[in-house]
C-alpha cells in the first residue's frame, strides 16, 4: 500500500521540503523563492505587507507561485498570510478589511466572528491564499501584554472559545485553512516572543481552565492547523524549552492528551525566542522532533536552505526517522487535498475572482460589525453624543508597537471622519514619537475650545500621552478620550469624563467612532476585558443616535 494514497511517487526530498514554509521580500517571486520551490520543494509561502501592492498584484503573485510549482513538478503550495483583521492584517486596501478580534467580541455575538471570517476567507481564496494564520485564541488576561492585546477576543476563556470556534468555522467554510494560535496561550505574558523567551508559570489546573479552553473548542470545531508558541510552560515541560521545541507539549499534550491530529505549524523560527537561544536551523530540526509538521521561516534565504539541509541530514543520520517525516507529510497532504490544492484544476479567470474582493455587501457587513463594537465606557455629564459646536481633535497617531505590526497609514484620522460628517473640527496630528514636543502646542490650542477629543494609542504604556490628557484635566477641560488600540488607557487617567474604545485605529473604526461621537449612530458595545475594578467584562454605556 502506498505511503500516501495517490502520491506514492513523492520522493524523500519533496517530503522534507513539504515540512518547510518560507517568506521572501518583493511583489513578484524572488529568485531565491523560486529556487526554494524548484530545488527544495518547499511546502508553502507566507505573505507579509512587503509582498502586497494591490489585490490584483496579490492574485497574480499567487498564480505565478503555483505555476512555478507546477513547472517544477512539485506539489501545490500553501500560500499563507496573517490576515487576522483589525490591527494585524497584511492586505488592507481593496479588500473588506474586517474588525479585529476584540472589536468583534465587543459586539457580543459570536456569529459576528463567523461572518467576518467567512467574508475574509472568501476574499483570501479569490486572491489565491489558502491558509490563514488566524484566529488568535490567546486569552488576554494581562493588561501589560505587549503583543496580543486587541488581537484577542478578550479575557474570558469561554467567550474566547465561542468566538474563536466561530471564526474557525467561518474561514474553513470559505475553503481556507484556519490556524488556532498561539498554542497553548500567549495571553498572560509581558514579554514579546519576537524579542525574547516568555515564561507562563501557571499550573496545569489553571491552564486547562483558562488558556487551553479555546484550543479545546477549536479542536472540537475541526480546526485545520494549530500554531505553536515560542513560550516556556513549566507545567507541561520540565526542561526550559519553548513549546515549539517541546515533545512534552506538542506530542504529549496536544497530540496525545487533547487528541489533535491536524497540522501543527510553528510560529516563525527567526523570532528571538528561538533564534537567540537555539539558532533557527538547529531549532527547526528540534521542532520536527518535538512533533511539529511544518516549520515557518519567514525571512532569510540562508536559514531556509540551512533548515531543509539540517532536516535532511537528521534523517540520514537516524536522528529523525522516515516514519516521523511521513507522519507529518501525511497530515500536510491530507489537508492540501481537503482544501482542494491537489485537484490541479486551473484557477477561475482573474477578473471573475476579483469581483468578489471588496464587494459592496462585504464592505457593508464590515461597517456594521465595526459599529457594533464601539464601546462607551464613561459618559459623565452626557458629553456624548457631543454638541454641534467647534471641536478640537488632538489625534495621537498610531505607530508600530510590536514586531507583528505593519506600518500604519496616518492619513486617516478621527478628525477627518468627523469632518466628513459635517462637524466643525480643527485637528492637531501628534506623531507618537513627538507627543512631548507637541504637548505645549496642544494645550495652547485647547485653551480656545470647550469641546475636545483626544485619541490615544496604547497610552497605558506611554507616559507622554498620559501627561497630555492629565494636563488637559489640570486646565479644567473635559476631554473625550477615544482609545484607538488597547482599551486599558483609562487606567492612566481615570478622571476623564468620557471614554470610548474602538480597539483599533483602522479607517473603518475611526468612521464608526465618529458616528457615535456625532450622534449619527448609537453605541452598544460592551467591554470584552476588565479595565480596572470599576469597568468589568460586559460593561458599556448605551448612547442613542439623535
Amino acid at each position: 500500500m502506498p505511503w500516501w494514497h495517490g502520491h506514492s511517487q513523492v520522493d524523500p526530498g519533496t517530503k522534507i521540503g513539504q515540512l518547510v514554509m518560507i517568506g521572501f521580500a518583493g511583489l513578484t517571486p524572488s529568485a531565491e523563492a523560486l529556487r526554494l520551490v524548484r530545488d527544495y520543494r518547499v511546502g508553502g509561502i507566507i505573505y507579509f505587507a512587503r509582498n502586497v501592492q494591490n489585490v490584483r498584484q496579490v492574485a497574480e503573485l499567487s498564480d505565478s507561485l503555483q505555476q512555478a510549482a507546477r513547472e517544477a513538478g512539485t506539489l501545490p503550495l500553501w500560500i499563507a498570510i496573517d490576515q487576522e483583521g483589525g490591527m494585524v492584517a497584511r492586505i488592507t486596501d481593496g479588500v473588506a478589511l474586517m474588525p479585529g478580534a476584540m472589536a468583534l467580541a465587543a459586539g457580543g455575538v459570536p456569529e459576528a466572528a463567523y461572518r467576518a471570517a467567512r467574508i475574509c476567507g472568501e476574499e483570501l481564496r479569490a486572491l489565491g491564499i489558502n491558509l490563514n494564520f488566524a484566529p488568535v485564541l490567546d486569552v488576554n488576561n494581562n493588561p501589560r501584554n505587549p503583543v496580543i492585546g486587541v488581537r484577542s477576543f478578550g479575557e474570558n476563556a469561554e467567550s474566547v472559545a465561542a468566538f474563536g470556534a466561530a471564526a474557525v468555522r467561518g474561514l474553513q467554510d470559505a475553503g481556507v485553512a484556519a490556524t488556532a494560535k498561539h498554542f497553548p496561550g500567549h495571553g498572560d505574558t509581558e514579554t514579546d516572543s519576537h524579542l525574547d523567551l516568555p515564561v507562563v508559570p501557571h499550573g496545569r489546573e489553571r491552564m486547562f481552565a483558562v488558556e487551553l479552553k479555546p484550543f479545546v473548542a477549536a479542536i472540537a470545531a475541526g480546526v485545520d492547523c494549530i500554531m505553536s508558541s515560542h513560550i516556556y510552560f513549566p507545567a507541561f515541560e520540565e526542561r526550559k524549552l519553548p513549546v515549539t521545541l517541546s515533545p512534552s507539549v506538542l506530542t504529549g499534550l496536544l497530540r496525545e492528551e487533547l487528541g489533535y491530529d491536524g497540522v501543527i505549524v510553528t510560529d516563525c523560527m527567526e523570532m528571538h525566542a528561538i533564534s537567540k537561544h537555539y539558532g533557527t536551523v538547529e531549532a527547526s530540526v528540534m521542532a520536527i522532533e518535538a512533533g511539529a509538521d511544518a516549520v515557518l521561516i519567514s525571512h532569510t534565504y540562508e536559514l531556509q536552505v540551512g533548515a531543509i539541509e539540517a532536516i535532511t541530514a537528521a534523517v540520514r543520520s537516524g536522528r529523525l526517522s522516515e516514519e516521523r517525516i511521513d507522519a507529518s507529510v501525511r497530515r500536510l497532504l491530507a489537508l492540501k487535498e481537503k482544501r482542494g490544492l491537489l485537484q490541479n484544476g486551473k484557477p477561475a479567470p482573474l477578473d471573475e475572482r476579483l469581483a468578489a474582493v471588496g464587494a459592496a455587501e462585504h464592505l457593508e457587513a464590515a461597517a456594521a460589525l465595526s459599529l457594533a463594537g464601539v464601546t462607551v465606557v464613561k459618559n459623565d455629564g452626557s458629553l456624548l453624543p457631543f454638541a454641534a459646536q467647534p471641536t478640537l481633535v488632538l489625534a495621537v497617531e498610531p505607530a508600530v508597537v510590536a514586531m507583528v505590526d505593519d506600518e500604519l497609514d496616518a492619513r486617516h484620522t478621527l478628525g477627518g471622519a468627523l469632518a466628513a460628517l459635517g462637524c466643525d473640527v480643527q485637528e492637531l496630528a501628534i506623531p507618537l514619537a513627538q507627543t512631548s514636543v507637541l504637548r505645549a502646542r496642544a494645550l495652547e490650542l485647547a485653551a480656545g475650545y470647550e469641546q475636545i477629543v483626544v485619541t490615544t494609542y496604547n497610552a497605558h504604556f506611554d507616559a507622554e500621552q498620559q501627561a497630555l490628557v492629565l494636563d488637559l484635566l489640570a486646565l479644567g477641560k473635559r476631554p473625550i478620550v477615544v482609545a484607538t488600540r488597547n482599551p486599558y488607557d483609562l487606567l492612566a487617567f481615570p478622571d476623564v469624563p468620557a471614554y470610548v474604545c474602538t480597539y483599533e485605529s483602522r479607517p473603518l473604526a475611526l468612521r464608526s467612532a465618529a458616528q457615535v461621537l456625532a450622534g449619527r449612530a448609537a453605541a452598544r458595545g460592551k467591554l470584552p476585558v476588565s479595565v480596572g475594578a470599576n469597568y468589568t467584562i460586559g460593561w458599556g454605556v448605551t448612547t442613542d443616535a439623535r
